[in-house]
Parts: C-alpha cells; structure tokens; sequence
C-alpha cells in the first residue's frame, strides 16, 4: 500500500488537480478530487477530462494491487461513458478489478459527483491495463 501511495504521490497531474488517493485495497481504489474552477467546461460543470483522469487512475492502482511488488501499471485502452453532468463540490472515483491476468487486467471505475451530501452517478470507466514486471 505504501508504494502505491507513493507512486501516487510522484504524479504531477493528479497534484494539479487537487486529487488525492484516499483508499486502496487489493483490487479496489479510491481518488477523490475537488472541483476547482480551472477544472470546468463552459457549462459550469467538471469537465470530463477531471472525470476521465481520476477515473483512469482509480483504475489503474486497483490494478497495481494485485500485482506483484515492485510492478507498475500502464493503461492500453479505457472507454468512458458520460451519465449525467458532474456538478457539486467533488468527484469521488471508485475503481476495481475486473479480471485480473498476468498479461491484461480489466477493470471499471464508476465516478460520482457530490453536491450537498449527494452523490450522482456521472461515468463508467471500462479498460485495460497491462503490468510493467520489474527487471
């Protein structure tokens, strides 16, 4: 768990954003992220790069923990499905592990947004990951 913090940590963009990695289990993370006005689109809402990066990333620690030590993770493919416009105060990431393989590991991360104590349900995230072994 330590090394997935710390992998975490050395991501610029997940830094920028505001996020923050706030639960990680064997094939199972979770990253929230405020949503700051440099994170909007004209409409007002999370622009769905915010939704699609703490997506990908909720994605893909799920993968790394349930991978050997040592390893790291790279996203092949990941299709995001917009359900609804993000608005509130955060969006919360929780992301899991499909199947896991030595050579692909699918997963699905479900992104919601908070307004008010509420949570909305705004995307579905459905990829691929594949293991960078160590050596």
């Amino acid at each position: 768990e330590a090394a997935i913090h710390r992998s975490f940590d050395a991501q610029a963009m997940m830094a920028t954003l505001g996020a923050k990695l706030i639960a990680v289990l064997p094939g199972h993370a979770r990253i929230e992220a405020p949503i700051l006005p440099g994170s909007l689109q004209q409409h007002g809402y999370a622009h769905a790069g915010l939704t699609f990066a703490i997506g990908d990333s909720a994605a893909g620690y799920a993968a790394l923990g349930v991978m050997p030590e040592g390893s790291e993770v790279l996203t092949t493919e990941m299709k995001i499905n917009l359900l609804a416009p993000a608005s509130g105060e955060r969006l919360i990431a929780r992301g899991r592990v499909i199947k896991p393989g030595r050579r692909l590991v699918i997963v699905q991360a479900d992104v919601h947004a908070v307004e008010d104590g509420q949570e909305t349900h705004v995307a579905l995230l459905t990829g691929t990951m594949i293991p960078l072994l160590p050596g």
